[in-house]
C-alpha cells in the first residue's frame, strides 16, 4: 500500500541512502509517521531500481518478533533475513529500543561495509547512553514531528478527503485537531479517542517500561497540568505552588523528574528564554510546547481554539521541522515570543498574534519588542488572518498561508 511521501524529510535523508558507514536514526513521539517514512524511502529504493530482496524491513512491535528482545535475538534475526543477499543490503528497524543493548549489534553490522541501516524509535532514549558513547560520529539522527500545515493540507488530498476553500477555515481545523497523520482518517470523537489512545500507548511503551513511577495518579496531574498550560511561561517554583495549590503533594525532585519523562517521550519540548543583549540563555523560567496539539484537545473537554498558544505552538513546531533552534526572547522587559537560530549563525524574530486588528495598543504591543532589537536579522509578525500591514521593514505573514508555502524565516 502505498503511503504519503513526507518530502521536506525525504529530501534531507536521500543522500544518503546509499551510505553504508552512517546509521540513518528516525527519532519522533510516537505515531508521528516514522514507520511511514521508512516505507516511503524503501519505496524510492525499489523505484531507483534495488531488488526487493535486497530491503529487509523488521517492525519489532509487530507480534512475530515481540521474543526480539536482546542483542544476541537481533542479531540472529538480522543474520537469518539477509544470509543469501548479495550486494548491499538495505535493512530497515522498526522501534529498534525494544531490543536492550541493540548499539553493539547494530555497529558490527555498519562495520561490515555493506548494509545501509536505518532504525526508527519514539523517544529520546534512543539517544542516550550507549547509543551515544557507541556510535558517535556513525549515525545521523532525523527528527520527525507531526504533520505540518503544508503536508496536513496534503494528507488530506492524498486521502480523497475534502479540503476546505477558505484557507484560514482550514488552519483553525488543524489548529484545533492536531496533526497525527491517523487521526486525518477519524472524525470528531473518533479522532480524540484515537489521540488518547496514543496518550496511554506512550504511556505504556516508552514510559511505564523505562522507568518507575510509585504514585500514578501524581503523574497523570502532573502531565495535565503541563499538557493544559502549554505556551504558558513557567517555573518549577510556580508549578509546584499550583500543584500543592490543588492538593497535589509533589517534590521539586520528583516535578523536575517527572517532566523530564515527559521531554523523553517527546510529548513536550521546553522552549527556555534567551536574554538578547547578553547573547545568553537565561535559567528558570521556560515555555513547553506540545509535540502536537491534539494532546491537547484530546484530555480537554472544552474543544474551542485558543488562538495564542495554538498558534505559538505549530510556529514552534514548524520551525522546528525548517532546522531551526528556538528561544523564548528576552529584551530588558520585553519578550519577543521566538528567537530562531539556524546553525548557530543566522537569527531570525518571530512575534505570533491572533490579531493585531483589535486596538492601536494591540497593535503597537506586538511590534514594540522589534523596536528593541537593533541588529538587521529579519523580523515576523505572524498573524491568524489580518490584512498584510507594511511597517519599518518588519514582515508580517498570514500563519496558514506561509506555513502552506513553506516558507522560511529568512
Amino acid at each position: 500500500m502505498k503511503v504519503y511521501r513526507r518530502e521536506n524529510y525525504l529530501r534531507r535523508i536521500r543522500g544518503f541512502y546509499h551510505d553504508t558507514e552512517m546509521i540513518k536514526v528516525i527519532t519522533g513521539v510516537r505515531r508521528c509517521g516514522k514507520s511511514c517514512l521508512m516505507q516511503s524511502i524503501s519505496e524510492e529504493l525499489l523505484e531507483a531500481g534495488i531488488q526487493p530482496e535486497n530491503i529487509v524491513y523488521l517492525d519489532l512491535d509487530k507480534k512475530k518478533y515481540h521474543k526480539v528482545r536482546t542483542a544476541d535475538d537481533l542479531d540472529v534475526l538480522v543474520e537469518q533475513q539477509t544470509a543469501d543477499i548479495h550486494g548491499t543490503k538495505y535493512l530497515f528497524i522498526d522501534e529498534i529500543q525494544n531490543v536492550q543493548d541493540f548499539e553493539t549489534v547494530v555497529n558490527g553490522y555498519r562495520e561490515e561495509g555493506d548494509y545501509s541501516i536505518f532504525m526508527t524509535g519514539s523517544n529520546s532514549y534512543l539517544l542516550s547512553g550507549e547509543l551515544v558513547t557507541k556510535l558517535t560520529g556513525r549515525y545521523l539522527e532525523f527528527e520527525l514531528y507531526t504533520l505540518s500545515f503544508e503536508e496536513y493540507l496534503g494528507m488530506k488530498e492524498f486521502l480523497g478527503k475534502p479540503v476546505q476553500p477558505d484557507l484560514t477555515s482550514e488552519f483553525d481545523q488543524y489548529l484545533s485537531e492536531g496533526g497525527f497523520p491517523k487521526a486525518l482518517q477519524y472524525e470528531g470523537l473518533d479522532k480524540q479517542t484515537y489521540i488518547q489512545g496514543v496518550i496511554q500507548e506512550i504511556f505504556e511503551k516508552d514510559i511505564r517500561k523505562r522507568v518507575k513511577i510509585r504514585k500514578m495518579s501524581v503523574f497523570e496531574t502532573v502531565q495535565r497540568y503541563i499538557i493544559s498550560n502549554f505556551g504558558s511561561t513557567v517555573s518549577l517554583t510556580n508549578i509546584l505552588e499550583d500543584l500543592h495549590r490543588n492538593g497535589c503533594g509533589i517534590k521539586r525532585e520528583t516535578l523536575n523528574r517527572y517532566i523530564t519523562i515527559l521531554e523523553d517521550a517527546r510529548i513536550i519540548y521546553p522552549c527556555r528564554r534567551f536574554d538578547l543583549k547578553s547573547r545568553k540563555s537565561v535559567s528558570g523560567e521556560q515555555k513547553y510546547y506540545l509535540a502536537d496539539l491534539g494532546f491537547y484537545y484530546a484530555i480537554n473537554t472544552d474543544a474551542r481554539i485558543n488562538f495564542g498558544p495554538a498558534m505559538e505552538n505549530v510556529v514552534y513546531t514548524y520551525a522546528r521541522t525548517k532546522g531551526y533552534k528556538v528561544s523564548v526572547g528576552r529584551i530588558g522587559k520585553l519578550e519577543c515570543d521566538f528567537i530562531l537560530n539556524m546553525a548557530n549563525r543566522d537569527y531570525a524574530y518571530v512575534q505570533v498574534a491572533m490579531t493585531i486588528m483589535n486596538s492601536l495598543e494591540t497593535e503597537n504591543r506586538e511590534y514594540r519588542p522589534f523596536e528593541k532589537i537593533k541588529d538587521n536579522y529579519p523580523k515576523y509578525l505572524v498573524t491568524r488572518n489580518d490584512p498584510i500591514q507594511h511597517r519599518e521593514g518588519i514582515k508580517h505573514v498570514n500563519a496558514a498561508q506561509f506555513m502552506k508555502e513553506n516558507r522560511l524565516f529568512t
